[in-house]
C-alpha cells in the first residue's frame, strides 16, 4: 500500500494574506509531494508497507532516518493541511476550550504558550499541541520532522494541532519574521477541526 499526498481542502490562494498562494504551491506540491514519494520507496519491501503512519511512527526504529524524516514529515504535512480553513481563527468551543482553560488559564495564555514553542524551536521544526488519554493537553516542540507519535523525543500525547517552522512555510512572505507567521496561523485555524481531534484522541 502506498501512501497518497491528500488533496488540500481549499484552493491555493484561499488562506491569503495569511499563508500566500505561491508559499501553499511549494509546500504542499513540492515539499509534501516529495515526503510522500521518498517514504513510499523507504517503506516498499519492508514489513512496514501496508501500516497506518501513525503505527509505523510510533513504533519506529529512530536509526531509519529514512521513515523517520519522510514519515514525519508526511504526517506532519497531512495534520497541517487539515487543521487549516480560510473560515478558520477565533476560539475553540465545548470540551476543547474547557481543556485549553484548565490548562493554560485562558486562551490568551494558552496562545502566548503555543506561539512561544513554534518561536523559539531553533531551526527547522514544529510546534504541537497534544492530547493525553483522559484530556490533559500539552505544548511541546519538535527538531525537523519529528513529532509526538515517536518515541524519546521529549513529546508526548497525540498530536491534534501542528505548526510548521520550517523556512519554507513562510520565507516568500515573511522572510525571517517567523513571529508574524506565527501570528497569521491563529487567523486561520479551524477549531471545529481540532475539536473534533480532542475528542476521538483524549
Amino acid at each position: 500500500m502506498s501512501f497518497k499526498l491528500p488533496q488540500l481542502p481549499y484552493s491555493h490562494d484561499s488562506l491569503e494574506p495569511h499563508i500566500d498562494s505561491r508559499t501553499m504551491e511549494i509546500h504542499h506540491g513540492k515539499h509534501h509531494a516529495g515526503y510522500t514519494n521518498n517514504l513510499n520507496n523507504a517503506i516498499a519491501d519492508t514489513d512496514l508497507d501496508g501500516l497506518s503512519i501513525e503505527k509505523i511512527l510510533s513504533e519506529l526504529d529512530m536509526g531509519n532516518l529514512a521513515v523517520r524524516n519522510n514519515g514525519g514529515g508526511f504526517f506532519n504535512h497531512s495534520l497541517f493541511w487539515e487543521v487549516m480553513s480560510p473560515d478558520g481563527g477565533g476560539l475553540p468551543s465545548g470540551d476543547l476550550l474547557t481543556a485549553i482553560n484548565d490548562s493554560y488559564g485562558s486562551f490568551e495564555d494558552f496562545k502566548i504558550a503555543f506561539s512561544k514553542a513554534a518561536a523559539t524551536r531553533f531551526g527547522s521544526g514544529w510546534a504541537w499541541l497534544c492530547v493525553h488519554p483522559g484530556g490533559k493537553l500539552e505544548i511541546c516542540s519538535t527538531a525537523n520532522q519529528d513529532n509526538p507519535l515517536m518515541r524519546g523525543i521529549g513529546c508526548g500525547g497525540h498530536p491534534i494541532l501542528g505548526l510548521d517552522v520550517w523556512e519554507h512555510a513562510y520565507y516568500l512572505n515573511y522572510q525571517n519574521r517567523r513571529p508574524d507567521y506565527i501570528s497569521g496561523f491563529f487567523n486561520v485555524i479551524n477549531w471545529d477541526v481540532v475539536s473534533k481531534k480532542y475528542t476521538e484522541k483524549s
